[in-house]
């Protein structure tokens, strides 16, 4: 389905890490095969992000084929300090089409005067034209990606014409974060996905059936982030001095 605010976008970069973030502290690190769902949804809000919206990422173009890499890393130890020695298997020569949307973020109520759907759909596309607004990583700070716009389907891909569905078994999706679900609680979602021809398509994280609760969280979201640029903070405080 094509929804109206969709924003297809190419990101691609020489290596990428996609791991599961449960196990993810300390030890040696392998990379999930195929990017996850908070993986793309953050490379998408360092693109483009207010407290207003949510990012919703509906499916994912595999463009290359899906190889590994290992190298030798120096990871910080937690407990004693200094550094060991561990080996992290990245991918190799990634590229990827994605296609977004994104939703309202219902528990910013505060904000609905924002809810301007297409002012943050063309800003959303001048963002993905310019390479986005901070740096763009592939799963980790040391994987550098780059983003531009794209037409989803456009091109040939590596898996096209390959037969029949890829199955991943049970996979990270992504984060429920108190600011954008349960306030005070912070839950880890996981489904399993399959790739068809080369396509990802994601479940809605609503539909995710297999949680964790990973811990209490208090959210402590920016009350002005977005505002300034709009004028609107310095009317907020000129109400503010007349109450």
């Amino acid at each position: 389905m094509q929804y109206q605010n969709s924003v297809p976008f190419k990101v691609w970069g020489r290596y990428a890490l996609f791991t599961d973030p449960l196990t993810r502290i300390g030890g040696e690190k392998y990379s999930y095969q195929i990017p996850t769902y908070e993986a793309l949804k953050g490379i998408l809000s360092s693109v483009y992000w207010k407290p207003t919206i949510v990012w919703i990422i509906d499916k994912v173009r595999v463009m290359k084929p899906i190889r590994t890499q290992p190298r030798g890393a120096k990871p910080i130890k937690y407990q004693s300090g200094g550094n060991d020695l561990s080996i992290y298997t990245y991918l190799a020569d990634v590229e990827y089409q994605v296609q977004a949307r994104f939703e309202w973020n219902e528990n910013r109520p505060d904000l609905t005067h924002d809810r301007n759907e297409n002012k943050h759909h063309c800003v959303a596309k001048r963002m993905i034209e310019r390479g986005g607004r901070r740096d763009v990583f592939l799963g980790t700070r040391e994987c550098q990606g780059y983003v531009v716009p794209c037409e989803f389907g456009e091109g040939e891909g590596f898996y096209d014409n390959y037969p029949g569905e890829m199955s991943y078994g049970l996979m990270f999706h992504g984060f429920d974060y108190p600011d954008e679900n349960k306030p005070g609680e912070f839950w880890a979602r996981f489904w399993e996905p399959k790739m068809d021809k080369g396509v990802i398509q994601f479940i809605h994280p609503k539909d995710c059936k297999v949680r964790k609760f990973v811990r209490p969280m208090k959210a402590n979201p920016p009350e002005t982030v977005g505002l300034q640029e709009e004028g609107l903070l310095e009317g907020a405080e000129e109400e503010e001095g007349v109450r």
